[in-house]
């Protein structure tokens, strides 16, 4: 059951600002809101000192095994620290101002820790154990475990299962704590915690250990009526694994209620006022989607970025296939919270500049003053949909939604001796737009309606990717007004934990609309475009089931042949 917590506080007329602190993958950032006007006071971003570890250990010598991705969590602290000093220097805000603190975070990312929360990475004796360190939702070696609880999972014909489109993502706590289990027991039996990146950023904040609904519905298969998987199926996937349970914490606590106030201790770190409420965390994505201003059904919100995450909520509740998590309550209250996803989006345009050009596109770039971005759009833009007869399944970081399956790669047919960067590039562009539109038909197909799109995120800023999104998918397309929606909606989540006593708000839909703006841009299909993109979605959808659902084994087995 939920457990409902409550932070009172004096109300001081000067308060009036929310700080919200979104970490992501690379980098975290903090946004300071005006809770009354919702104008944005200051933004700060602080990039980690070690990023994404996917080599080796940071100070060591112990290099990583392929598939591996950790962060370490002194870089959260050290950049929670760097970017609210930011925010208050540059918004001249006192700290009596300060209403309260929302954290987000990109997830699944889960870390070991001792009972008193402290990680394993950071005592001696730990800090040269990969499993040690946090392992971030890009971590995608737990396959293996995935498949396990999959396979059993499906012969036992488990419950929980059909809230997550029947198969679970190796990116999901239980593969990553099953992996520890099976490759450094040890580890696994000093980890009295295994806990979220946000939930403990929380913890470290009040000094108490809150999980939050949102992190533990959609990324621990935990339900308010049916808590965590049963014990007796935990064991059979491996002996002692049920012990997962007494580590995941006692209580869940939903999203938008106080996980505590601000230690006196951590306060002095944060030159913000000891006993600030700071909200229960939430998951990054599911952040946007108040920060895009969304609080009703029918609309999916789209946070374009490295990946895509996909958003939307419904007043039913309908088991389908692929969804990554159907939570009650889970991203607005009073409504059921699905999830879906693209693993690599952004990514895929990224792959495209390191490894696809010639010299000379980087030359025409610099004399040109311009990105390669903008240089492969200039070249591509005119095109007819289809005219580079090419046409790419868009699984370069494996497939998360529908298919849910990692070790699914991309595709990309057509290619003859006249094909250029630009033509991979708008076909990139294409697919992962497909894959889009893919996720939208499963919804449909289960009567869950989808009638607008709202699009955040680091990709927003990319006018030609969202018209081909709009023709693609037949939608119009908003885009937020925030470019910072996360850390929006993660400060909506901190005037939330404030309350009216505090001087915030009580409730989701007064805290969305005061605090958020209308769009700032409205896409349109093409009618002429949408045709053409609907005749190119059927190959897609071809392609997708021959390599996804009837032939998996062919691309799997392409790396098994060498590892």
């Amino acid at each position: 059951m939920f457990c409902k917590v409550e932070c009172e506080v004096n109300l001081v007329d000067k308060r009036k600002y929310s700080l919200g602190v979104d970490f992501g993958t690379e980098s975290a950032r903090c946004l300071t809101v005006d809770i009354v006007s919702g104008e944005e006071k200051a933004i700060a971003v602080s990039q980690y000192a070690d990023g994404v570890i996917s080599k080796k250990i940071p100070g060591t010598s112990i290099v990583l095994e392929n598939n591996w991705a950790l962060q370490n969590p002194a870089d959260w602290l050290s950049s929670l620290r760097e970017v609210i000093h930011q925010v208050l220097k540059e918004g001249n805000l006192a700290p009596e101002e300060i209403v309260g603190l929302g954290i987000s975070f990109t997830s699944c990312t889960v870390l070991p820790t001792n009972e008193d929360g402290t990680p394993l990475c950071f005592l001696d004796v730990w800090k040269n154990v990969p499993h040690a360190w946090p392992k971030l939702w890009k971590h995608h070696a737990a396959q293996p475990e995935a498949d396990l609880i999959n396979s059993f999972s499906n012969l036992e014909q488990e419950p929980w299962l059909k809230r997550y489109g029947g198969l679970i993502s190796s990116e999901w706590l239980f593969p990553k704590a099953l992996q520890i289990l099976r490759e450094s027991p040890d580890c696994f039996a000093a980890a009295q915690r295994i806990i979220e990146g946000g939930d403990w950023v929380v913890w470290k904040l009040t000094g108490k250990e809150m999980r939050s609904a949102c992190q533990a519905g959609y990324k621990a298969l935990w339900s308010e009526k049916e808590g965590y998987p049963a014990n007796l199926f935990l064991e059979k996937l491996g002996k002692g694994f049920s012990q997962v349970i007494d580590k995941l914490g006692e209580k869940v606590y939903p999203v938008g209620t106080c996980a505590g106030k601000l230690t006196t201790e951590i306060a002095s770190t944060l030159n913000l006022l000891p006993g600030t409420p700071v909200g229960t965390s939430i998951i990054d994505a599911h952040a946007a989607m108040a920060g895009a201003g969304v609080a009703s059904a029918e609309k999916m919100v789209m946070v374009l970025g490295t990946s895509t995450c996909h958003i939307l909520v419904s007043k039913e509740e309908v088991l389908l296939e692929g969804v990554a998590g159907v939570v009650k309550d889970g991203i607005i209250p009073g409504y059921y919270g699905y999830e879906s996803g693209q693993s690599a989006v952004g990514d895929i345009f990224a792959w495209v500049m390191n490894y696809g050009l010639p010299e000379g596109y980087y030359n025409e770039a610099t004399q040109l003053g311009v990105t390669l971005h903008d240089l492969l759009i200039g070249k591509c833009m005119n095109q007819m949909p289809g005219e580079h007869g090419l046409l790419a399944l868009d699984w370069l970081n494996g497939n998360r939604s529908v298919l849910m399956n990692s070790d699914l790669k991309g595709l990309l047919i057509g290619l003859t001796l006249n094909t250029k960067p630009e033509d991979i590039y708008r076909a990139m562009i294409e697919a992962t737009a497909f894959g889009t539109r893919l996720i939208i038909e499963v919804y449909k197909s289960s009567r869950i309606e989808i009638n607008e799109l709202y699009a955040c995120g680091g990709l927003v800023s990319n006018e030609f990717l969202l018209q081909i999104y709009s023709d693609i998918t037949g939608l119009e397309i908003k885009v937020a007004a925030s470019s910072q929606t996360t850390a929006l909606g993660a400060a909506i989540l901190g005037a939330m934990a404030a309350g009216s006593k505090g001087g915030g708000y009580d409730s989701h839909n007064e805290a969305i609309n005061k605090m958020t703006k209308p769009v700032r841009k409205v896409y349109k299909p093409n009618p002429k475009n949408q045709g053409i993109y609907d005749e190119m979605f059927k190959d897609y959808a071809l392609l997708h089931d021959f390599f996804g659902r009837k032939n998996p084994s062919i691309m799997k087995n392409l790396r098994r042949l060498v590892y």
